[in-house]
């Protein structure tokens, strides 16, 4: 995949869209038996050198349910994705985020990273808020 339109085309054949903007989109992503449902955003970036990347990302939980110490050791320890803070409704949520080159963005890959950034998003989400599912 070479642009945001065919990640988006890819995406339209897997899932419903919740957000379909010029160059952000996001649907809900099952989590393993159906139940549970976690929201994947995929949006273009330009990095300072110019070069397009795919931003994959979901939210965790409100950042006052972590703190920044554990945040860092969260991401020390993961091998796809990383954490950052971002806006959710005006609330501050923890989001975990992985950027991919489009020289290396094909369906599987994308499929692959969506697949672990929702699933290890959720294992934290479960861990940290028990029996809910936040997003």
């Amino acid at each position: 995949m070479e642009t945001f339109s065919e990640v988006r085309k890819h995406m339209m054949d897997l899932y419903e869209l919740q957000i379909d903007e010029p160059f952000i989109i996001s649907f809900e992503y099952p989590i393993d038996d159906g139940n549970r449902r976690q929201s994947i955003f995929l949006a273009e970036l330009e990095t300072s050198e110019g070069r397009r990347v795919l931003r994959v990302e979901t939210p965790v939980a409100p950042l006052v349910d972590l703190g920044a110490e554990k945040c860092l050791r969260i991401n020390l320890t993961q091998r796809v994705g990383y954490l950052a803070v971002g806006d959710l409704e005006g609330t501050p949520y923890i989001k975990m985020c992985e950027n991919l080159p489009y020289a290396y963005v094909g369906e599987a890959e994308l499929d692959y990273t969506i697949r672990n950034i929702a699933r290890a998003a959720d294992n934290m989400e479960q861990f940290l808020e028990p029996g809910t599912d936040l997003t």
